[in-house]
């Protein structure tokens, strides 16, 4: 942190430099900052700057746990705890361009985890003033490419009746959409009653959302949602994985994890190859017999230099959960506490501790840290739905 001659000193440099310097900050140093002087806040205020720093930053994976969401950088947990009052009502629902969507009981916000800031998110009409007998739930949350605004995506149930709804955030009021299917053969389930039930995060590619095979409860099928044409459809996935599947991610296209027999060891990960044809390509094999041999190489390597051993609960035996890290690196989730690091190839590279929560699941929903403040108002005097801190 500079004193006040720091800050003189720097401040006789051009502004150019000044500025390409502070967009290097982490976002909570940028904070600091702005406290420093009035030039430094205003340079760091500007749409231009808050925006070039949000681009340089890391897309991190989520991961969510009973009342608690954190994001995994290298090595380390950022958690967003919500208070005790109303830990059991906190709910993730959904993330996109650094805002994350929450909802605590009948209520709805977008919150900015770097500013702390949170707004309440306007309500469909047919949900206000209506008693016990509504329920909502945001389904999705994404970018529209070809407007480039922000939307969220959810579904309000009214006995065995349910309604869809897409909200532009900055708008005051959420917008109905009737249902359409664009699939050549109708969709035997409603997606809004399937969807409504489905715990699983979408996951975009190619500005779509896309749902968990095990939503569907058809073999070979996942749910899409068109965003722009907002109409929903079937598209196949690889039928040779038939267990343990997880939907995700990877190097921006749409990916698949899974195993074509009851085993929770070895894994097959598929990555979409052509988008329009629905053409899939097998991309990595995982065997965790492979990982657990080079964790234990690793282990021996610390051994041989005196330094001090990772605490590990037990052997990797199984894969709980999986997400991708970065374009080389996988996360699998072994226990409750722990969280494997290694590459695509197998090869160990570390462990990532999550504390002593129970419940703790990898979402595969991202989330790049902004500055960018709220396009709605934010709350005051109310309590924060979550609160956030490092460890």
């Amino acid at each position: 942190m500079p004193d006040g001659r720091g800050a003189t000193l720097l401040e006789d440099l051009p502004e150019e430099i000044i500025n390409n310097i502070l967009v290097r900050l982490p976002s909570k140093d940028v904070g600091r900052c702005r406290a420093v002087s009035a030039s430094w806040r205003n340079s760091t205020s500007t749409p231009e700057f808050m925006l070039r720093h949000h681009r340089r930053q890391p897309s991190l994976p989520i991961m969510d746990g009973r009342g608690m969401v954190v994001a995994l950088g290298a090595g380390a947990l950022w958690p967003f705890l919500p208070g005790a009052k109303h830990r059991d009502e906190i709910r993730l629902r959904g993330a996109c361009d650094g805002l994350l969507a929450v909802s605590r009981g009948s209520r709805s916000y977008l919150c900015n985890p770097v500013i702390r800031k949170q707004a309440l998110l306007p309500q469909p009409q047919d949900m206000i003033g209506t008693g016990q007998d509504i329920e909502s739930k945001i389904i999705g949350f994404y970018q529209h490419h070809p407007t480039g605004e922000l939307r969220v995506l959810w579904i309000s149930k009214h006995l065995h009746a349910y309604n869809l709804y897409i909200l532009t955030v900055g708008c005051d009021r959420p917008r109905h959409v009737g249902l359409r299917t664009a699939s050549s053969s109708p969709m035997e389930d409603k997606p809004l009653n399937v969807l409504f039930r489905s715990g699983h995060f979408p996951i975009v590619d190619h500005g779509n959302l896309h749902w968990h095979p095990d939503v569907t409860g058809i073999q070979g099928q996942l749910i899409v949602f068109d965003t722009e044409a907002e109409s929903f459809r079937w598209m196949r996935f690889p039928t040779q994985l038939c267990y343990n599947l997880k939907l995700f991610s990877m190097k921006g296209s749409l990916a698949v994890s899974g195993s074509s027999c009851c085993t929770y060891t070895v894994v097959d990960v598929w990555v979409m190859q052509d988008y329009q044809a629905e053409v899939w390509a097998f991309k990595y094999h995982i065997d965790l017999s492979v990982v657990e041999s080079s964790r234990q190489l690793y282990l021996t390597s610390f051994e041989n230099e005196n330094e001090r051993k990772p605490p590990l609960d037990s052997l990797v035996k199984w894969i709980n959960d999986m997400d991708v890290l970065n374009e080389c690196e996988l996360l699998i989730m072994c226990s409750r506490k722990q969280v494997l690091r290694c590459g695509v190839d197998g090869k160990f590279l570390g462990m990532v501790n999550i504390g002593e929560s129970n419940g703790m699941e990898l979402t595969q929903l991202r989330l790049e840290e902004s500055i960018v403040p709220l396009l709605y108002h934010a709350m005051q005097g109310e309590e924060e739905p979550f609160s956030s801190q490092h460890v």
